[in-house]
This record gives structure tokens, sequence and C-alpha cells, in this order.
């Protein structure tokens, strides 16, 4: 168990990647936060800040209550902002927005209103700043995303393969691709720390195909690595078979129906991690508090599906998996863009 005595390295890291932002004081800096974020990050921000002479306020609301129904974790997608109007309109008026909420501004629905302004979202994932400190980002990964997200909105099609049974093909036609390093430093913009992942969202009909998902890939929704092997079977866009007789599959099909919702079983977004410092055994090495599995999505060479809304095929859910896969070969148009679990 890590504690929460503040380390000087920690403060360093945080003022690094707010560096990175080209974070200044002529302009406004707000950090965003709940009730009920980690408490850790949120004084370690302040404390780079100042380190750095720079100004900010904070504006803090109530982390919402549970729903009855299906607990929701790690989706990308807070909702703290629900039904704070005049915290929006603070928000948006501001240049840098450090966002320190449990889910992150990713996904979330004021997001869209809030990066129109012209402000600028860093998001700051829910990890300890073990694990921050260890991905600070570098500037390589800002290529590495460029060159990614490039082949990406040029390909027609990508198509993802194992040994194992994985055959799975996405359009690429239309999709939006995005390209995470690690920091925002133009407005009207939002990343998120820790970096290095490119993710795609098919517009609708794009995904077909089967996952053959193995003992010791990852399933982040649940932070744990699958125990038991797992096929989902994807018919436009659509899981409409989850196959296994292991708790992974149980467990799978059990939240997937606990929505009540078509729309949880439908692809969110598919990529690939290219973070040469993400580390995959991080899962085991964190208590489950101290770990909000951002990492995972990074580690070089993965093949990240997830489930859930996708804006821009018109669908929205608050389901979502994550669900890293090691081993693959992912290749756009024909051309292996990571092989056998190993980027290109």
């Amino acid at each position: 168990m890590l504690t929460n005595h503040i380390e000087s390295r920690w403060i360093t890291a945080f003022a690094h990647v707010f560096e990175l932002c080209k974070m200044h004081k002529g302009e406004s800096i707000v950090i965003l936060s709940e009730s009920q974020s980690r408490q850790l990050n949120i004084q370690l921000s302040e404390l780079a800040l100042g380190q750095l002479g720079l100004n900010y306020f904070h504006i803090k609301v109530p982390t919402r209550a549970d729903v009855p129904g299906p607990i929701i974790r790690s989706s990308g997608a807070c909702v703290a902002l629900d039904q704070q109007d005049r915290a929006i309109v603070a928000l948006a008026e501001c240049d840098v927005i450090i966002d320190l909420t449990i889910e992150g501004l990713m996904h979330a629905p004021q997001t869209a209103q809030i990066l129109k302004s012209g402000a600028r979202i860093m998001n700051i994932s829910n990890e300890h700043p073990d694990a921050l400190a260890r991905l600070i980002p570098h500037e390589n990964l800002k290529e590495r995303a460029k060159n990614a997200v490039s082949r990406c909105r040029s390909a027609k099609q990508m198509h993802v393969q194992s040994t194992k049974g994985t055959d799975l093909r996405i359009s690429m036609e239309g999709a939006a691709t995005v390209g995470v390093w690690g920091w925002t430093d133009r407005p009207g913009t939002l990343a998120h720390w820790p970096g290095g992942i490119v993710v795609s969202f098919p517009v609708a009909g794009s995904v077909n195909g089967t996952l053959a998902y193995q003992p010791g890939d990852m399933n982040l929704t649940f932070k744990r690595y699958f125990d038991s092997a797992v096929n989902l079977v994807i018919k436009n866009d659509y899981v409409v078979d989850i196959q296994g007789s292991g708790v992974d599959a149980a467990l799978m099909r059990d939240y997937f129906s606990s929505f009540g919702d078509k729309e949880a079983y439908a692809t969110s977004h598919v990529g690939w991690g290219f973070n040469p410092a993400a580390r995959y055994e991080a899962l085991t090495m964190y208590d489950k508090n101290d770990t909000n599995g951002t990492e995972l999505r990074a580690v070089a060479g993965n093949f990240l599906y997830s489930t859930g809304a996708n804006e821009f095929a018109h669908r929205f859910t608050r389901g979502h998996f994550d669900l890293p896969m090691m081993g693959c070969d992912i290749a756009l148009d024909g051309v292996n863009v990571v092989t056998q679990g190993t980027p290109v």
C-alpha cells in the first residue's frame, strides 16, 4: 500500500506536465475537482502551480450519488457537471482547466461546449502519483501519436488478428481519430496524462468479427486481468454473443445486461497503445483504489477495444468496457502497425 506522503519528485512531475501545456502567468487557470477526487493529486497540482508562480482558482462540485443500477467505473464520462450550469459557464471562460474529476471529462456531455470556448483541458487520470510520475510524457510520444493518427485517418480498413482466434475488421472510412500524447498546449483541445494511445471512433455499422480474449488480457472496467478465455462476437458494431465458461464471461454477461440498454453492447472506439514506459504488470502492483487503469490502455502494442458511447455513431449510454488485448497483429489497409503485440 502506497502512502500519501507528498514526495518532491511528484511535484516535479506535475510541474513538468504543466510546463509542457505552456501554462503562463497571463492565463486564467482553474482546478476542477469533485468531493471524491483524489486529494493528493489536488495538493500536488496546487504545489506545482505555486512552484511555477502561476495563479489559479478552484472549482469543486459535489460527487453525484450513485443511482440504483450498475456501478460505473473508469468510463471517462464525468457526470459531476450535470445540472451545474454556472460552473460550466465559469469553466468555459478559462484558458486552462486542470481536470481532476474522478471519471474525467473525456466523454462528458459538457466537454464540447467547454472546448468550443477555446479552453484547453488537461485531464490528470485518477491514478496514484507514483504511477503518474513514472509516466511523465516525453516529446517523442507526440510524434508517435501524430504518425498513428495520420495513418488511421488515411486508412480504409483496420484488421486485427491473433493466433488465438481474433479476427476483427473495422471500416475506418468516416471514423474520428484522436491521438493522446499526455499534454495539451493548444486552445480547444483535451489531453490526458498518462498518454501514449491512439483511438478511432467508427461510424455506425463499421465493426464485425470476433475478439478472442485470453488469460492475461485486461478488463479495465473491472480492473483485472482475464483468468479465462472469452470470445466476443461482434456484428455491425454490437456484441451479440459472449462466449466462455469462466467467471470472466459470467461477469461480463451480467454487467452488459444490467444496463438494460442495447447501446451498452455497441462499439465505442478502437486503437492501440505505444507508450514504452507503460507497464503491463501495473494492475498487479497497485491496490484498486490506487489505479484507474489508464496506464494499461497505453501499454505498447496492446489492441484496445471499447464498448459504450460513441457520439460519431450517434450512440449514448452509461455502459462502458475498456478491453486491451495483447499479442495481436493490427493492420491498416494490409500494412501492420503492430505485429504480435509489438509496434512496428
